[in-house]
């Protein structure tokens, strides 16, 4: 039996999905289960039973000699919200009672940390770096990673465990995110609608407008990560989760509109003041930690991956 946690997501329905086409069809799903706009997302998935995030602790307790490994994906994960007690309950303390309960009972973990942990980089993107001297940009960040800092003080621990941070996300089933969803889904319904598409400005000298970058990864890309962790269990600790290769939004626009078979059209527009001092002008994921784990497989292009997610689904209107 496999726990899936934030199930009906956009990366736990991923998971489970891939889940099922290796074989596993014995999945516990937790989620709160109230939003309809999520329902499609399960639409196609075989499992045993859904539970309610609310009583999952409780339930997982009372069920762990049937669990063979717990993904713990379940998260608030708006970056506009700024109400901590939000993140510290769903987010910080209720990861711990999932640690807990996996140290106590010897189950396997691999929980979801983010990029957002590095902040605006300055101390730079490895994940051999302390979670102590990072210096995150938002509350969402800071409960990602005061979360990270705490499991490595840990002295019980789950016979295997795995965080992973998870750098900019795209493809299928990420529908329902609104505005976290990622920026090639803004861009493919921003291109559909108007035939253009906005960028923002380089305020920082020596970036060329739209030279800003980010390290781009397709949701199979991740859920291949996850199902090796839960395969091989060889190295326990924190990982990067991105391509390694950062990547223009010049490059992702561009993409989009020749995949939709569109002239190229961008405009420019200034950075908001008020998120001008904390925009991420760079991110990219160091990956020679998850190589020494023993992760050999490559990663899918910007090209190929936004080629496969507009042609698929978005421009079909399969969202899921």
């Amino acid at each position: 039996m496999i726990v899936v946690t934030g199930a009906a997501g956009f990366i736990g329905s991923n998971l489970a999905t891939r889940l099922n086409l290796d074989g596993y069809r014995d999945l516990i799903l937790v989620d709160d289960f109230s939003r309809d706009d999520k329902v499609p997302n399960l639409a196609r998935i075989a499992f045993t039973d859904k539970v309610h995030r609310d009583v999952f602790h409780e339930w997982l307790k009372m069920n762990h000699r049937m669990v063979q490994f717990v993904f713990h994906l379940g998260a608030r994960t708006d970056t506009a919200e700024m109400n901590r007690e939000v993140f510290d309950r769903l987010n910080l303390n209720y990861s711990k009672e999932v640690w807990k309960i996996c140290a106590e009972f010897g189950i396997p973990l691999v929980y979801a940390s983010s990029a957002a942990t590095y902040g605006l980089g300055e101390n730079g993107f490895s994940d051999y770096t302390d979670p102590e001297i990072l210096k995150p940009l938002n509350p969402y960040g800071e409960s990602k990673n005061e979360f990270d800092k705490w499991v490595l003080k840990q002295n019980q621990k789950p016979s295997f465990w795995a965080g992973l941070k998870f750098f900019n996300v795209y493809g299928p089933n990420e529908y329902h995110k609104g505005r976290m969803a990622s920026v090639v889904f803004h861009a493919f319904n921003q291109i559909k609608e108007t035939g253009r598409m906005k960028l923002f400005r380089s305020h920082k000298p020596g970036c060329r407008d739209g030279e800003q970058k980010r390290d781009f990864i397709i949701i199979y890309d991740v859920v291949d990560v996850m199902c090796f962790m839960m395969d091989n269990r060889r190295d326990s600790g924190i990982y990067n989760l991105g391509t390694g290769n950062a990547r223009s939004f010049l490059d992702l626009a561009g993409n989009t509109f020749r995949a939709m078979g569109r002239k190229v059209q961008i405009d420019f527009t200034d950075t908001p003041f008020d998120i001008r001092d904390n925009y991420q002008y760079f991110t990219q994921s160091s990956t020679g930690k998850l190589r020494l784990a023993g992760y050999n497989s490559g990663f899918t292009s910007l090209e190929d991956g936004i080629d496969n997610y507009v042609k698929k689904f978005l421009l079909p209107g399969k969202y899921n």
